[in-house]
């Protein structure tokens, strides 16, 4: 083949060698890189080599096997920027969008360089893309882990902490400005530290995965701050680094891992494979779309020009298609392997359950996640609903899968804020909801229990608003959840009566003990410790602003609930009856020569619940009692796990309640544990057996058993 025409100050390639079909994507080895896409419908391929003017050099793929396309050019090393042009058919009406004057991104980008103008040459067939949209990178995939290993802790063990890699660190203090909003900024002392000091074990980045921000929301000086537009599956987004240099987001990246790594702390990686960041048959054509429309994307049966949205973006992955799996596990493998993250969340994960249109739990992706030896054996956490029909799927994920338990927030929320007829369904969520877990053979920990997330009201704006306030948006607040199971303890927003203010402290801290103390693996929003606030905005997906960011200023301000949530962590740290790894059983067992029960349920008079107390639409109290003797699993060396015993007093009624502590069959001396009306949780109290306590209104008082 004829040598290219190269642009003044490339590195001319040494010539064009035939290559490989795997690995997809471009993969330099030390001498010159190998080019290789995926395309069933085209009739040709180029790969275009950018150079630092703009302009491009093409070159045909000739080499086609199993419909990969590809080629080995030596001498193109890493910082080199590629795209693809992709020659067929070109009929919407049948699902066929080739278009050879578009620059198409490759699916197995490891960085991206530039920016998408949104030039009518993104949209409109015929006109010529480039300079309108990012290029692909090719990498060095060499890097020094050093010692590094992952922390591989269990997760009864594990305490994640939800977190923005910008929101988190824009404004600290301590984080130098130029690592501020960066990967090398939440890997800084200051952020791990403060992380180790609340005793989080995990950190769940939401999505780092290269992502576009919708045009929309440009036009409105907004941006897409949560990232939920990924396209670039195998690349970190490159405005997270803190070197403006192609392809140095790969390294900090990696940088992070170790060193969050070497403070004992995972890294979980929130994956968008539902959609793409090409949104609907409108959006911009920049890289699937062009490569395989009908391959990559499930289309309308009916009318193959549009897209099956079962996402509420515009349009779905055909998880159904063999190289759209490939692309996804491919993925997966390359963060775990090259990137050593310990685990993902899958966002909309019953969209990759949909074989047909039904959602199955047994599809063809989890079969293969099930017999991957790599993807199998790290954290995989589901948000386990679409927007589709039948998409809400908790409970329904096969075994190796831990879910974000919805139901366990709404029924939190509820049983805190007053509502009635949900005292029995709050006792299921707090011992770990085997109700929806136990038939797969799970255990508590399948339960990813939260009380807020991203996407809703922080946990201070959960006790201080009744509404959604997102003018902000631009939406006329009309985006985001309206029924949000909140309660403003008596005024809406900010107020300076120190009765409501008192409350909602109160309530944060109800929360946060419940949340921490249940049994299953507890998820905290970031910013919750210390009353983070985003003003009654329940949908912050595009305020990359202060209305969204981290305002460290608040670790002094409301130091005592950072303080509170270091103390309930501690509680569930050093005591396994916080964290069992198997269900409560709640009957007699053996434990060595005598029998005991694990956990018993009592009336604030100290009478053990009934059914008709369990009926009772209006309760509001109880006592939990836990037993350190009935923890009948073993240890990690077999050996006998033994603790204290604990009486949790919960009391959700707007007055105070006498609770009297059962009799001496349970304990003879119990002491204050945690005491949610104590703005650290601390008090110095002792109580006999059958002494009387009274807990205040809406709080919980943990007791533990000393003699």
């Amino acid at each position: 083949m004829a040598q290219p025409d190269v642009a003044p100050g490339d590195v001319t390639p040494l010539g064009v060698w035939p290559g490989t079909a795997y690995p997809l994507g471009a993969t330099y080895d030390g001498a010159g890189t190998n080019f290789s896409v995926f395309s069933e419908v085209a009739d040709a391929v180029e790969l275009c080599l950018i150079g630092a003017d703009g302009t491009e050099s093409r070159i045909a793929l000739d080499e086609v096997d199993g419909y990969v396309w590809h080629a080995y050019l030596p001498g193109i090393g890493p910082g080199q920027r590629y795209g693809y042009r992709v020659h067929g058919p070109y009929d919407p009406a049948r699902g066929f969008r080739c278009d050879p004057s578009k620059l198409l991104l490759d699916p197995y980008g490891k960085a991206f360089d530039g920016d998408f103008d949104d030039n009518p040459a993104l949209y409109t067939n015929g006109l010529d893309s480039l300079g309108h949209t990012m290029a692909g990178v090719v990498i060095n995939p060499f890097f020094d882990w050093g010692a590094d290993r992952s922390p591989n802790r269990p997760y009864h063990e594990t305490v994640i902490y939800e977190a923005h890699v910008k929101g988190m660190t824009i404004t600290h203090p301590e984080v130098p400005d130029e690592l501020r909003g960066t990967y090398g900024g939440l890997a800084h002392p200051a952020i791990v530290d403060h992380l180790r000091g609340l005793g989080v074990t995990a950190i769940e980045l939401m999505p780092v995965h290269q992502f576009l921000h919708d045009r929309m929301l440009l036009d409105q000086g907004l941006r897409n701050y949560w990232g939920y537009n990924s396209f670039g599956y195998l690349a970190p987004h490159n405005e997270y680094a803190a070197v403006k240099r192609a392809g140095s987001a790969v390294t900090e990246f990696k940088a992070m891992v170790r060193d969050l790594h070497a403070a004992g702390i995972e890294v979980i990686l929130d994956v968008v494979y539902n959609h793409t960041a090409e949104g609907n048959h409108r959006g911009p054509t920049i890289a699937f779309r062009g490569i395989d429309n009908a391959a990559y994307y499930r289309l309308v049966d009916e009318d193959p020009s549009h897209y099956m949205d079962y996402t509420g973006t515009g349009n779905s992955l055909n998880v159904r298609h063999p190289h759209t799996l490939q692309l996804i596990m491919d993925s997966l493998r390359y963060w775990i392997l090259d990137m050593r993250v310990d685990g993902f969340r899958f966002d909309l994960a019953a969209t990759l359950a949909r074989e047909l249109h039904d959602v199955d739990r047994l599809s063809t992706f989890f079969d293969l996640v099930q017999q991957d030896p790599v993807v199998s054996q790290v954290k995989l956490i589901a948000e386990p609903w679409d927007v589709g029909e039948g998409g809400y799927q908790v409970g329904n994920f096969p075994g190796l899968w831990t879910e974000w338990n919805g139901k366990y927030r709404d029924t939190v929320r509820d049983y805190w804020r007053g509502q009635p007829a949900t005292l029995g369904e709050f006792a299921s969520r707090l011992t770990g909801s085997s109700d929806l877990y136990e038939a797969t053979g799970r255990r508590p920990s399948a339960s990813i229990n939260f009380v807020t997330a991203h996407d809703g009201f922080t946990l201070r704006d959960l006790v201080s608003y009744n509404e959604k306030h997102n003018q902000a948006n631009g939406e006329d607040n009309r985006d985001g959840e309206s029924y949000n199971r909140s309660w403003n303890c008596g005024a809406e927003g900010p107020t300076d009566d120190p009765a409501i203010n008192a409350l909602r402290e109160r309530q944060s801290r109800n929360l946060l003990a419940t949340l921490i103390l249940s049994q299953g693996t507890p998820m905290l929003l970031h910013g919750d410790e210390m009353g983070r606030t985003q003003q009654g905005n329940n949908n912050a997906y595009c305020q990359d602003s202060p209305l969204a960011w981290m305002d460290w200023s608040l670790r002094e301000t409301n130091a005592d609930l950072v303080e509170f949530t270091r103390a309930v962590i501690a509680l569930r740290t050093a005591h396994p009856i916080f964290r069992r790894r198997r269900f409560l059983e709640g009957r007699p067992i053996r434990a060595e020569d005598h029998f005991t029960r694990d956990i018993a349920w009592l009336t604030p008079t100290g009478a053990e619940m009934t059914l008709a107390d369990w009926d009772n639409g209006f309760g509001r109290s109880l006592t939990v009692y836990l037993d350190g003797d009935g923890i009948h699993e073993k240890g990690p060396r077999g050996e006998r796990i033994t603790d204290d015993s604990f009486l949790l007093c919960f009391n959700a009624h707007d007055a105070a309640i006498d609770f009297a502590l059962p009799g001496r069959d349970y304990g003879a001396r119990w002491s204050v544990a945690l005491d949610c009306s104590s703005p650290t949780g601390r008090a110095d109290a002792e109580y006999a057996a059958a002494a009387t306590v009274t807990v205040p209104d809406r709080c919980l008082l943990v007791l533990r058993r000393t003699a």
